[in-house]
């Protein structure tokens, strides 16, 4: 549930101006959030100034543990919603402590104080009067005349300091204008000291809190009377710039003089005040002395970013050359070859051969190739081959409590699913095979150690640095790893093109399949492919093809084009899920929203006026629809880009639906999964998506629309990626012209630095003034702020040149290892002992 939509009732309401309030005694809590602290009260109303004439009213808002039968003062607006009716919003609240005597008693003889009953309840009230719960939060001495037993008073004194603790943090996170999942987070992060940490520095939330932007934090900074010119508040703009220009472009550094000029301009624009440039370049040395980021010549990374190209190349190192046990000979990988080949009734010619005979003999290996190139004929001829060699059974059910020895793993639950079915073995997402659980607001680690003997990893392309890095960390020594993509499709969405830096170092072996295989005599999809892949339009591009047309149209004609293809595949019998059309952008006349709305009128049209739909986030969602799930959820094992059918929809008002909640269930092919109205926004219809979103996946009708609108969208891997995702036909849309444009548009390879570490780490030619802390398997001390250097650091400009040193260092740094230094943190004693265990420098005993 975003903060924006976070309502359960409250969704599209109708806010009327004037704040109000109401006072009244909670009845019943209707819902409340399980991840958040959102909340449906039904209030007995005893004072308010609203027009309102009925003794109930239902109350929406971020409340902590509200307290049933207990009163509560509500500040607010009446809105009125189409669907529920007049409800109170409220946008902060206070306990409004029970005074008397016998609210008091009530109140501490109530289930949040086990052990303290009604009669023990009436001496604290009768000794301490009605300020009770002041008395004692103030001093808990008042208590020793009451003779409470230890456990008892314990229980009190606690249970009291969190409800009027979390209370009040809520009310403060109310009161700075968080939703219910920020404050959730906030909280989840911070706990008690949530209020002071914000008070004294609400840019901390800026690095610590996924979702917290710099513009909120500098507007409770701004209330806050903060100082806009604070090194706080600089350092937190360079950190949200560096984020953003990266995630935009997809790299894994910037350069001081864009990030400068960017920060600059956030800066100013949010707060109207002047920022000295030399000021904010001095804040770049500090962000360098707390470790946030690390400088390497003129490249500035977020350091867990840098530190995970480092720990790439450190760990493809330890995996290829860590001593292989078993490994087979030539000529007994020529024999398994023939083998299964004639198992599996085929001829491999020579370059299959090779790739196999390359791949099954190497640590690691990366295999490329284009579509029909033989990628998933090598994938099932290398599962088969080490099987062969190995003697592994290829029945997983022998396996019992043991572990597979083949471990085969994709980016998305699509593309493991065509693994799956092309091999005839279990096949995962990534995330899942790793245990991770997809949250984003922390750093994750792997929860599983990889356990097997061979890992191939297929649509590497798709995949990035972080999870890359983190992939890697989990595989042992003795693993074989095959990675496996298209070289020439879009690279990841997060940051950096890993698949693409692997393949340029020379240091991994690797294989470029060329030949195309999969082509029958009539089609054309994929020689289209192959040309748009060498940069340009073939001359029969705009006559049509049996499974390949072209129509010419402008962007406002896009929309009923498409409705008539649809209509015809219709009628031809093609369903949702065989037809998919495909657009660069959301917006617009022939972006994804207006063709979604199109295509479910034809596909999955309503019937009638009484057929159950559900409108979230300006969708309509119905019985069969379509619809793609945007994150990861491991814990229902659903993935970024899975497709799924609503086959259930229950309103809370349904007399059979026991949760009395809105909710979807939606079956993927895994599984069914049922969604709160809080999961909804992980949803959004599929009959067209974007092309990123497709990739990993295979669709019999593609139908591509490319209009001038979408002109900054067009490069040639987009249109690449887009046109191998049909199988068997391909509709082409919109002026030749578009499609030329994004032929003749080669994409700008991002600003990464993977093939450097990779070189640097194979050649060990990381020589005295490149190294900038260079990070190590082993966990050193964190320096303190006077030790830290780089050798030739990054440089972050100051107005008129390209540098300030980011490490302030007086000289080149020295990196000989002393007794202090390695006491002191300032090197690592390990280093260079990645892997080493003192198992390695025990003798060696004959016959061990």
């Amino acid at each position: 549930m975003t903060d924006d939509q976070q309502s359960l009732f409250s969704q599209d309401a109708v806010a009327q101006p004037q704040a109000h309030y109401v006072v009244g005694k909670v009845v019943a809590t209707f819902f409340s959030s399980p991840d958040s602290f959102y909340k449906v009260l039904l209030v007995k109303v005893a004072e308010q100034n609203i027009d309102w004439h009925e003794d109930e009213i239902v109350v929406t808002g971020n409340f902590a543990d509200i307290q049933e039968e207990t009163t509560y003062r509500f500040t607010g607006r009446s809105v009125r919603h189409p669907k529920y009716g007049t409800q109170f919003q409220a946008d902060n609240y206070q306990n409004e402590t029970p005074t008397s005597r016998s609210g008091l008693i009530a109140y501490l003889s109530g289930s949040d104080f086990p052990g303290l009953g009604k009669r023990t309840a009436e001496r604290i009230v009768d000794t301490l009067g009605e300020q009770a719960i002041d008395l004692i939060l103030a001093d808990p001495k008042v208590l020793k005349p009451i003779g409470l037993r230890a456990g008892v008073q314990q229980t009190l004194l606690d249970t009291l300091r969190v409800n009027n603790g979390l209370e009040q943090t809520i009310i403060g996170l109310n009161a700075y204008g968080f939703g219910s999942r920020l404050a959730a987070s906030i909280y989840a992060k911070y706990q008690a000291d949530t209020l002071s940490v914000i008070q004294e520095n609400p840019y901390q939330l800026v690095t610590d809190i996924k979702g917290v932007g710099f513009k909120k934090a500098d507007q409770i900074a701004a209330q806050l009377k903060i100082d806009p010119r604070s090194p706080e508040r600089l350092k937190a703009a360079l950190l949200t710039t560096i984020n953003e220009t990266c995630a935009q472009n997809g790299d894994t550094y910037t350069t001081a003089e864009p990030l400068l000029t960017a920060t600059m301009q956030l800066l100013e624009q949010a707060r109207h005040v002047q920022i000295d440039p030399q000021t904010l370049a001095d804040q770049l040395i500090v962000l360098a002395k707390e470790n946030k980021i690390v400088g390497d010549e003129n490249r500035i990374y977020l350091q867990p970013v840098y530190e995970a190209e480092w720990r790439i190349a450190e760990n493809l190192k330890r995996l290829t050359t860590a001593e292989q046990a078993d490994v087979p000979s030539e000529r007994a990988v020529e024999r398994a070859i023939q083998h299964v080949a004639k198992a599996s009734n085929l001829t491999y010619d020579d370059s299959q051969t090779q790739a196999l005979k390359a791949a099954i003999s190497a640590p690691v290996f990366l295999l490329t190739g284009g579509p029909g190139t033989g990628k998933t004929t090598i994938i099932r001829g290398l599962v088969a081959l080490y099987a062969e060699l190995h003697d592994v059974s290829l029945d997983v059910n022998q396996y019992h409590d043991e572990a597979f020895p083949i471990l085969l793993a994709a980016p998305t639950g699509r593309a493991a699913k065509r693994m799956a079915e092309t091999t005839d073995l279990p096949a995962s997402t990534i995330h899942r095979l790793l245990g991770l659980t997809g949250r984003e607001d922390g750093p994750e680690q792997p929860t599983k150690e990889l356990d097997g003997g061979l890992l191939i990893i297929d649509e590497m392309s798709m995949v990035d640095t972080s999870l890359f890095q983190l992939l890697l960390q989990a595989v042992p020594n003795q693993m074989q790893v095959i990675l496996v993509g298209d070289k020439d499709q879009l690279p990841s969405v997060g940051a950096g093109q890993v698949f693409h830096d692997l393949l340029a170092s020379p240091a991994l072996p690797q294989i470029e399949l060329t030949r195309i295989y999969r082509q029958d005599g009539d089609s054309s999809i994929i020689p289209l492919a192959h040309a748009i892949k060498d940069g340009r339009l073939p001359a029969d591009f705009t006559v049509n093809q049996s499974d390949r047309s072209f129509i010419s149209c402008n962007a406002n004609q896009v929309n009923h084009i498409v409705a008539q293809v649809v209509a015809k595949a219709l009628k031809k019998g093609f369903t949702a899920e065989q037809v998919q059309i495909l657009a660069p952008m959301y917006r617009g006349s022939a972006g994804i929203d207006q063709l979604n709305q199109t295509v479910q009128n034809i596909f999955n049209p309503l019937k009638t006026a009484k057929q159950k739909h559900l409108t979230y986030n300006g969708q309509d969602f119905r019985v069969g629809d379509k619809v793609l799930h945007l994150v990861n959820s491991p814990e229902n094992n659903v993935f970024n880009g899975d497709i799924g059918q609503i086959v259930g929809i229950d309103l809370a008002n349904d007399p059979h639906n026991e949760a009395k909640k809105d909710q979807l269930v939606i079956a993927f092919d895994q599984n069914e999964v049922t969604y709160q109205r809080s999961d909804w926004n992980r949803l959004t219809l599929a009959y067209s998506m974007s092309i990123h979103k497709s990739q990993g996946s295979q669709f019999k009708m593609v139908i591509l629309p490319l209009v001038p609108q979408f002109s900054r969208m067009l490069q040639r891997n987009l249109l690449y990626t887009a046109v191998t995702r049909a199988e068997q036909m391909l509709i082409l849309l919109g002026d030749p012209q578009s499609f030329e444009r994004s032929v003749t548009n080669e994409s700008v390879n991002r600003q990464t630095t993977l093939t450097k570490r990779l070189k640097q780490v194979f050649t060990d030619e990381v020589a005295p003034g490149e190294r900038v802390e260079r990070p190590t398997s082993q966990a050193a001390n964190p320096p303190a702020d006077d030790q830290v250097t780089t050798s030739n650091p990054a440089t972050a400009p100051s107005p008129n040149s390209a540098g300030a040193d980011l490490a302030t260092s007086d000289g080149p740094a020295d990196y000989r290892l002393t007794p202090a230094k390695a006491q002191s943190g300032q090197i690592d004693p390990m280093i260079g002992m990645d892997g080493v265990t003192p198992i390695d420098f025990m003798p060696r005993v004959a016959g061990a």
